[in-house]
C-alpha cells in the first residue's frame, strides 16, 4: 500500500524556502529543517531530495515569486517613473520592518555559496537575466509611450536598476536607513528624466 503524504508539498517548501533565507544553506542542518518542517527526515528524502535539492527547489520557489511580484507590480503601474519609484520605495519599507534583517535570498545566497557551487551560479545568472529584462522592457513601454526622455541606454540603465534593486537589500541588512536609501533612490531615479 503506497504511503499518503500528510503534508502539503507547496507549504513545507515555502516554510524550508524560509528556513534557509533566514539562517542561510550552510547554518541550516537537515536537524533545523526537519524540525522546521514538522516532517521526518524520510519523507522529507523522499518527497524533496537531500539537502541541496531541497535548498534549490526552495531557491526556484523564491526566485519564481520574486520575478512575478515584479512583473505584476510594473503591469498595474503605466507610469514607469512612479513604478520604479515605488518598487524601490517598498522595497526599503519590507527592509526596514523585517525584524530579522533577512534581505535577499538570492543575494544572501550569491554572497555564501559563490563562486564554490558552480551550478548556483548559473541560476544567478539567470535570474539576473531575467530581471534586467522585466527591468528593460518596462523602461522600454515607458520610452515608446513618450514617459521618458532619457538618451541613456536601456539596457544599461536597466543594469543599474537591477544593481539598486539588490543594493537596497545588502545594505538593509547592516542598517535599514530610510532617509538614506530614499534619498541614493532619488538621485537614481533622476535619471529617468
Amino acid at each position: 500500500m503506497p504511503r499518503v503524504k500528510l503534508f502539503d508539498e507547496n507549504e513545507v517548501l515555502t516554510k524550508a524556502m524560509n528556513l534557509f533565507w533566514k539562517q542561510g544553506y550552510s547554518a541550516t542542518s537537515v536537524q533545523d529543517l526537519v524540525s522546521h518542517l514538522g516532517i521526518n527526515r524520510a519523507s522529507l528524502y523522499d518527497t524533496f531530495g537531500d539537502k541541496n535539492q531541497l535548498f534549490k527547489k526552495s531557491f526556484a520557489l523564491y526566485r519564481k515569486t520574486n520575478l512575478e511580484g515584479v512583473m505584476h507590480f510594473f503591469e498595474t503601474r503605466p507610469d514607469v517613473k512612479i513604478g520604479f519609484s515605488e518598487l524601490f520605495h517598498t522595497s526599503i519599507q519590507n527592509d526596514i520592518l523585517d525584524e530579522d534583517n533577512k534581505g535577499c535570498f538570492v543575494v544572501n545566497s550569491t554572497t555564501e555559496l559563490i563562486p564554490n557551487d558552480k551550478s548556483l551560479l548559473i541560476i544567478l545568472e539567470k535570474n539576473k537575466r531575467d530581471f534586467e529584462k522585466v527591468f528593460y522592457n518596462y523602461l522600454r513601454k515607458g520610452q515608446e509611450s513618450g514617459q521618458l526622455n532619457t538618451t541613456l541606454d536601456l539596457k544599461s540603465l536597466a543594469t543599474l536598476f537591477y544593481t539598486i534593486y539588490n543594493g537596497i537589500r545588502v545594505v538593509s541588512k547592516i542598517r535599514p536607513d530610510k532617509k538614506e536609501s530614499t534619498d541614493a533612490i532619488n538621485i537614481a531615479l533622476s535619471l529617468l528624466d
